[in-house]
């Protein structure tokens, strides 16, 4: 256990790290996500710096990969010549250890510090060779990735699928003097894979297929953007300790769960847990425990449930609860702290003693939370006080004037005559603020009575004996008289005020629900039950319907009600047509048809009447005025600016709708006249030379006109196929006849095909492992004769087929060495007539080739993809398809 410190003197842990880091050599990590994110660069351009300064920097070891720009980085900077070690008759270069202890320089660079050292070095691991420089106190510089990191090997394994073989402990990067994140994005660093800057292309290739794939990517970059945070918090931390500074500094959240050996704690380390997972936060566990204070409940079970939702533990010894709780929120740099709210004593409760209010008080720094009890038998709610007979509250005066008469003779002998009236006014004003001013005015009167009857001489007459007692009954009368009525006036309005509080708290809480995410049918029932809380009757939304005829007016139809089975009559709904072609109110306790039952409202905006409110009001017996009025006319006026802004949006969603539909139809008609052309006009020129020259042509002229002839009428036949088949698929008419399909067989048969076809060359290699997915062969094979074709247009090299077993997938990619296709347009060309522009000009079609592929892989269950350029120098583009194997 730990005491809690003082919090103006330095922590002694604190001092002890600081001090046992003295001697030692400083260690700087350069942490990564991921190979080739440029941590080496990034320590190689550092030390040059450096260097320039005057430090003495000697590169250690610098594990280049082939990678031109970090070989020209090391530039004129010494390096270490590395150990000849022999194993099994080969020579091993290494890390020359003792050589690096023997020179001593100011900064040594070792890259890599995950590294196995071979057979034959001191010490097997290279953060090792570290530790031991750093002891003779050579300050290090060092690269690691975040995935060699002991405690995320399992984690890494299921996000990448490869287990890590070299792993540094985690101590090593705490005990680190600086960590220094390497970052670039996941897009940024693939597009590097690509250009060759990481690998060269082929194992570029197998390394985006495997490791290098982009969720990977995201995954381990978030994973050493936390560690590096927790580093940064770890860091702050001990530096408010060594130097006791009070907390806590807004640098992160931190949350601390004081749990206690009660029923709730369990609660409150759940609860502290999701706190803490919504704001990304760490969890401490705080135990106290008082001196002297004997506790039959054991709080073990729940520290233990702690540890296992990931959280610190940490049992402290405090006689001052608040104190100990604040001293160590401070010392941990927490933001929040959770709390249970436990069952105090009445007395304490009444005294505000419990430790909520105590930390609401004292905790200024802090954000509180507080935890209801646990899950369990419910306490009843307390319910509202019923409301008084009016005869009670009359009844009440008298009794109150009676127990002053009462407790009058008790103090007889104590209290002057006189001073009672004091206690007869304070009673008056008691009843002006509770009943009103008419009840107070009756006490004042029976008071004047009483105490002139019962207390004044001569007793129990109402003469007076002089006019000293006449001018004191005259002030007494006009004082309770005037305090009656002013506090009388006083309680309306605080009543009043407490009114307008409540509406507009609810119109608050209304314009925060309006402002919300949601078009219409969200909106209206809102509106309509607001509009019954506010006016305590059954309401209705009215919206205007578009009329059939040009010039009629608009219908109003009901969109809402509360409740929802409430229903308008005809009456009611003539009102409402007169309200809405007015943008008047109209029905109940207006000018127009007073007698309907319903009173409706117009909701207007500067564009015009957007709506109606209706509110039943035959069932009250009074109209609607005074603050539920003014509280109804704000809810109009922000329900008909949020419904305004709802149809505003439906528009122009309607628009953008509108606007693709007519960009797909002037698509559609475009490639029908440009491309459709094309080959009737051939049709029609060959019949037409036929007919007229036919019998004198050679025969072979013949063939020829017929053959384009029928090419033509082929390829004509296939544009309006692709059209059919992209409706097939928009309306989702397409269903696969799925059975197991030979790979192999069906490339060798579109590969054939399209060799006939073009007379192009077309290389076909497939896997080792190939299963036979589930598909249908039609689809297929339309699929492969569609990414073919669109890969004949645009290259004139050779192409090259490959089907692979991908994990639980079968890959079938086409490749092509054509000019490839624009990073602005890769993510378009599976769009229906999308075309890439500098293409247009040599190839034909109706760009609805690979549209039609990507909606038969769905329909199969599978998917498409295109990359481009696949080389750095030449472009080149490759499709690839995926099915479940």
């Amino acid at each position: 256990m730990a005491n809690p410190r003082d919090p103006d003197r330095p922590d002694p842990d604190a001092l002890l790290a600081l001090a046992a880091r003295e001697g030692r050599g400083r260690l700087k990590v350069f942490l990564g996500a991921a190979p080739g994110v440029g941590k080496t660069h990034e320590m190689l351009t550092e030390a040059r710096r450096r260097m320039a300064g005057g430090a003495e920097v000697l590169a250690g070891i610098i594990e280049t990969h082939g990678r031109a720009e970090t070989i020209a980085q090391i530039g004129d900077l010494p390096i270490l010549p590395r150990a000849r070690l022999e194993h099994r008759g080969q020579v091993l270069e290494e890390f020359d250890l003792d050589a690096a202890l023997a020179h001593r320089p100011d900064i040594l660079l070792l890259d890599e510090l995950a590294h196995s050292n071979a057979p034959g070095s001191r010490h097997p691991k290279r953060w090792q060779d570290v530790e031991e420089l750093r002891d003779a106190g050579i300050e290090v510089w060092t690269t690691m990735n975040v995935q060699h990191l002991e405690s995320l090997s399992d984690a890494v394994a299921r996000i990448a699928g490869i287990r890590v073989a070299e792993t540094v402990p985690d101590a090593v990067l705490a005990g680190a003097d600086a960590v220094e994140l390497i970052d670039i994005p996941p897009a940024e660093l693939l597009e590097r894979m690509r250009q060759g800057k990481i690998y060269r292309p082929d194992q570029a290739a197998r390394a985006m297929r495997g490791f290098f794939r982009e969720g990977n990517l995201a995954a381990l970059r978030e994973m050493a953007l936390r560690r590096t945070a927790e580093r940064v918090d770890a860091d702050v931390t001990g530096y408010m300790r060594a130097n006791a500074i009070a907390g806590p500094w807004p640098a992160g959240d931190r949350v601390l769960a004081l749990v206690g050996a009660d029923a709730s704690a369990e609660t409150v380390v759940r609860q502290g847990r999701r706190i803490a997972d919504a704001l990304r936060a760490p969890l401490v566990v705080l135990h106290v425990e008082r001196p002297g204070e004997v506790d039959s409940s054991d709080p073990t079970p729940t520290l233990r449930l702690a540890e296992e939702l990931g959280a610190e533990v940490e049992t402290v010894v405090g006689a001052d609860l608040p104190a100990t709780i604040l001293a160590q929120a401070r010392a941990r740099n927490a933001s929040h702290i959770v709390i249970g709210r436990g069952r105090p004593g009445v007395w304490r409760r009444w005294l505000g003693r419990t430790l909520s209010a105590t930390l609401a008080r004292r905790a200024t720094d802090f954000t509180l939370h507080i935890v209801p009890g646990p899950a369990g038998k419910a306490r009843a709610a307390p319910s509202a006080p019923a409301a008084l007979p009016p005869w009670l509250g009359w009844g009440a005066v008298p009794a109150a004037v009676a127990l002053v008469v009462t407790l009058g003779y008790g103090a007889e002998g104590l209290l002057a005559e006189r001073t009672l009236g004091m206690v007869f006014l304070a009673v008056v004003v008691a009843l002006a603020a509770l009943l009103g001013p008419w009840h107070a005015a009756l006490g004042a009167v029976l008071g004047f009575l009483s105490w002139n009857f019962f207390f004044l001489e001569p007793r129990y007459t109402f003469e007076l004996l002089d006019g000293a007692d006449l001018v004191g009954l005259g002030a007494f009368a006009a004082v309770a008289l005037l305090l009656a009525g002013t506090t009388g006036r006083l309680g309306r309005s605080v009543r009043t005020a407490r009114a307008r509080m409540l509406a507009l708290r609810r119109l608050v809480e209304f314009s925060r629900r309006l402002g919300g995410p949601g078009g219409l049918p969200e909106l209206l029932p809102a509106v309509a039950e607001e509009a019954t809380r506010v006016a305590g009757a059954p309401s209705a939304v009215v919206m205007p319907l578009e009329p059939l005829l040009p010039g009629a007016a608009p219908e109003p139809v009901v969109r809402a009600a509360m409740p929802v089975t409430m229903e308008v009559d005809e009456t009611a709904m003539a009102a409402a047509r007169w309200a809405l072609a007015q943008g008047r109110p109209a029905g109940r306790d207006t000018d127009t048809l007073p007698t309907a039952s319903w009173q409706f409202r117009p909701m207007r905006t500067a564009r015009g009447v957007v709506g109606l409110v209706g509110v039943k009001l035959d069932d009250r017996a009074e109209p609607l005025a005074g603050e539920t009025d003014k509280a109804l006319t704000a809810l109009l006026d922000q329900a008909a600016v949020a419904i305004e802004r709802a149809q505003l949006m439906e528009r122009e969603a309607r628009g953008a709708a509108r606007a693709e539909t007519e960009q797909l139809r002037t698509a559609l008609l475009t490639s029908l006249g440009h491309d459709l052309r094309t080959p009737l006009t051939s049709i029609r020129g060959a019949l037409g030379t036929l007919r007229a020259t036919g019998e004198t042509l050679p025969a072979e002229t013949r063939a020829d006109l017929l053959l384009a002839a029928e090419e033509e009428t082929a390829r004509l036949s296939r544009y309006l196929s692709n059209i059919l088949d992209m409706v097939r698929i928009e309306h989702g008419q397409l269903e696969p006849r799925r059975e197991p399909v030979n790979i192999p067989e069906a490339l060798e048969v579109a590969v054939a095909r399209a060799r006939r076809a073009t007379g192009r060359e077309i290389t076909v290699t497939v896997g080792e492992r190939l299963t036979e997915p589930r598909l249908d062969p039609a689809l297929l094979d339309q699929i492969l004769g569609n990414v073919l074709d669109n890969a004949l247009k645009f290259s004139e090299a050779p192409l090259r087929v490959t089907a692979r077993r991908e994990g639980h997938e079968v890959a079938i990619a086409v490749e092509d060495d054509g000019p490839g296709i624009p990073a602005e347009d890769l993510h378009r060309v599976f769009d229906p007539f999308f075309r890439v522009t500098r293409a247009d000009r040599v190839a034909a079609g109706t760009g609805l080739g690979l549209a039609i592929c990507r909606g038969l892989a769905h329909a199969m269950g599978g998917r498409i993809a295109a990359e481009s350029p696949i080389h750095h120098e030449s472009g080149g583009t490759r499709i690839t398809l995926r099915f479940p194997a």
